[in-house]
């Protein structure tokens, strides 16, 4: 069964909680503290799968989660990191928070590998916390608890030209002989009830196709298998639209395409504005010349900029012109794929809980501002800084927390120093 969507919960890894534990060695009574770090949870990634075409190995189970981070140990022991867990998904599938419909990120393009949810930063074992005053630290810190996330998984088809039209109007005949795909065909409706693609190889060149399963009246309502279908659509630069001539079917062919354009409209307006080519098929079942329906189909649509080619997808006849116009099409048009840019931050979530946090001036450096508290220890956990994403979060996280308001209150100035738990960063407004 073809499946281009899923819904799963995941989980990175919880980090492993500092240990506490004191050097009990032959003729030292009374050993320092040497209890090792936590180690850190594992990551949740997907990774692209170039091999895979559906989403199937996500729709009989559903959780999937990252390795806890081991705890310290003796001896300054650090605990061994939690694994991380890859997911592998088809090229083109859109990760979205479940319940806002965001997204997080799409699998596409350069974009073939990307760490989803972060696993927990590991717990300081007691040999950090000694100090002058305090030599026998009896307290560790925890590691950073997991993240837990239900996302969706959507497969939006990538092909370069997409073949729109109703029911039993020849698509997949029209793609079985320009392609070396091999859809199922029949004289029934609804007969596709999933994207077909093939590569069309012209000359030189050549471009991806893709068969969309037949559009109804009300599809971009979700009416039918609307939204299924519609959602492969997004990223096609062409649109061929097909249809019967011969009206075997009793359906006028200008009505067609003027109902399907509606529901691309209204589906996404972005998609109806792309570059389209009308195949008038059967011509080969054409027995009344008197009133061509393929003239009456030039006069509509031609001066509205889009050509009408007959064809006969049956004998192939029409057909070699029609693909080098498309070709023609694609390459006046920008060849950047369309890729969906993330919505949803998963460390955003840190921002709305109410952590507290400390903002205060360093006393041995009054150009030094100290800021602390399980809110901001929390975010440095689960964030990478040194990518560009993460760093543009936490500056992010800064303004939005009021962090860098209360830095202000207190009189930082630019090129004054900002300490965080090990990092530290000039202010620059």
């Amino acid at each position: 069964m073809f499946a281009d969507r899923a819904k799963i919960i995941i989980r990175s890894g919880k980090g492993g909680d500092g240990h506490v534990s004191f050097r009990r060695e032959l003729y030292v009574p009374n050993g320092g503290p040497d209890g090792g770090d936590g180690g850190k949870g594992g990551d949740v990634i997907f990774e692209v799968d170039k091999g895979l075409n559906t989403l199937t190995d996500y729709r009989h189970r559903r959780k999937f989660h990252a390795q806890d981070g081991e705890p310290g140990g003796k001896r300054r022991c650090h605990g061994a990191n939690g694994g991380d867990i890859i997911l592998k998904v088809p090229e083109g599938t859109v990760v979205t928070e479940a319940q806002s419909g965001k997204v997080i990120a799409d699998m596409s393009g350069e974009n073939t590998r990307q760490i989803i949810l972060r696993g927990g930063r590991g717990g300081k074992g007691n040999m950090h916390y000694a100090t002058a005053t305090m030599q026998v630290p009896k307290y560790a810190q925890p590691g950073q608890p997991a993240q837990e996330l239900e996302v969706k998984l959507e497969l939006k088809v990538i092909a370069d030209v997409g073949l729109v039209g109703f029911p039993n109007v020849g698509k997949s005949t029209f793609l079985s002989r320009v392609t070396n795909a091999q859809p199922k065909i029949a004289n029934y409706h609804f007969t596709t009830l999933s994207p077909n693609l093939g590569v069309v190889d012209l000359d030189n060149s050549g471009f991806v196709i893709a068969d969309i399963p037949g559009l109804i009246e009300g599809a971009s309502e979700g009416v039918g298998l609307g939204h299924e279908f519609l959602r492969h659509i997004e990223r096609t630069r062409v649109i061929i639209h097909i249809v019967d001539a011969a009206s075997t079917e009793g359906r006028d062919p200008i009505d067609d395409i003027y109902k399907i354009n509606r529901e691309l409209e209204a589906y996404n307006p972005e998609i109806a504005k792309r570059p389209q080519v009308i195949a008038a098929n059967k011509i080969d079942a054409i027995y009344d010349e008197t009133d061509s329906p393929v003239e009456l189909l030039k006069m509509e649509f031609e001066p509205q900029g889009v050509k009408v080619f007959p064809i006969s997808a049956v004998s192939g006849e029409g057909v070699r012109e029609l693909l080098y116009h498309v070709q023609s099409l694609l390459n006046s048009t920008e060849q950047k794929p369309i890729v969906f840019e993330q919505e949803f931050f998963p460390e955003d979530v840190l921002i709305t809980e109410n952590l507290p946090y400390t903002v205060t001036v360093d006393e041995t450096d009054a150009h030094t501002y100290i800021v602390e508290g399980p809110k901001i220890e929390k975010m440095l956990g689960y964030t990478n800084l040194d990518s560009e994403k993460g760093f543009a979060f936490f500056q992010r996280f800064l303004k939005d927390s009021g962090i860098l308001q209360d830095l202000e209150k207190e009189g930082i100035q630019e090129g004054d120093t900002v300490r965080m738990y090990g990092f530290e960063f000039d202010y620059y407004k």
